[in-house]
């Protein structure tokens, strides 16, 4: 059985470290050429034809960038596994390519575009949504596999804010390169809603500053809403309509085409037989999937 392995370059163990090096995986070796025509009753062909069909088949390598920090999505787990909607699809489609061995490295977000682009990783799993700049640069596949409704956020005792429309001159936080970023900098250029749009630096919380009163708003599901509230008590409630209803894809580079048509190909199946409305289910609470 595939085996899928796990880096991080957020936490990094002695057995982490141990699997890091190149791995060569191969399928199941071709039945004995020389048994075959002897079966036959014609002779057995030279001993480097044998070896020649014996020849394990290349497993291509194929690194799948992700997070640690999307409840739901991609997060550690209270036992310190990787896990997630994302994280459990990638290793579903990995056990339907078996010409593929698929291994997930883990980034902070605003780290895994220009790691796809400087082809540190191969492909982003990371609930990612269609916008004009990634199109430009990227490839996303054809088969949407999720519904990623963005709405804002906020502390569970504030009523003042009701839509993304209250938000003026209030602090809005969003994660930089994220689509959630996106939407709000369209928002505001549009409708002159002169909301002040801070980027989380490296460590910072969004549901810890708003708890904190240190900042009004963000951007996020209710999935992921209801995990942290949950989890960790984070005390906060969506408002207003969706600001988006976008669907998501897997990011690719420009020259994945390949890849792209085997992804499409394993999450086609894997909607078709029912088990990605059952992941989403499972880790979003509900149906989320597209086509279903």
């Amino acid at each position: 059985m595939k085996k899928l392995t796990i880096l991080s370059s957020l936490i990094l163990t002695a057995a982490f470290a141990a699997g890091c090096g190149a791995q060569t995986k191969t399928a199941n070796t071709a039945p004995s050429a020389a048994a075959a025509t002897a079966a036959a009753g014609t002779s057995a062909p030279s001993t480097q034809a044998t070896a020649a069909a014996a020849a394990p088949k290349a497993v291509k390598k194929i690194v799948v960038g992700t997070g640690t920090q999307f409840p739901n999505i991609c997060f550690i787990d209270d036992k310190g596994n990787l896990t997630g909607y994302d994280v459990e699809l990638v290793k579903e489609i990995d056990k339907r390519l078996p010409e593929y061995e698929f291994e997930l490295k883990t980034m902070e977000f605003k780290n895994l575009l220009l790691s796809l682009e400087t082809n540190k990783i191969d492909f982003i799993a990371h609930q990612m949504e269609v916008n004009d700049e990634r199109k430009q640069k990227f490839l996303f596949n054809d088969e949407a596999y999720n519904i990623f409704p963005n709405k804002i956020i906020v502390h569970k005792d504030n009523n003042a804010v009701k839509s993304i429309d209250d938000l003026k001159g209030k602090k809005l936080l969003v994660t930089a390169t994220s689509n959630a970023a996106v939407l709000a900098e369209k928002y505001n250029k549009e409708h002159n809603t002169g909301i002040n749009i801070v980027y989380t630096a490296a460590g910072e919380d969004a549901k810890t500053l708003i708890k904190q009163g240190r900042a009004d708003a963000s951007i996020s599901t209710q999935f992921a809403i209801d995990f942290v509230n949950k989890s960790v008590d984070a005390q906060l409630k969506t408002v207003g309509e969706p600001l988006s209803n976008s669907k998501v894809y897997f990011i690719l580079r420009k020259d994945g085409d390949e890849l792209k048509k085997k992804i499409d190909e394993a999450v086609k199946a894997i909607k078709a037989d029912g088990t990605l409305s059952k992941l989403s289910t499972q880790w979003l609470g509900a149906d989320y999937t597209v086509g279903n």
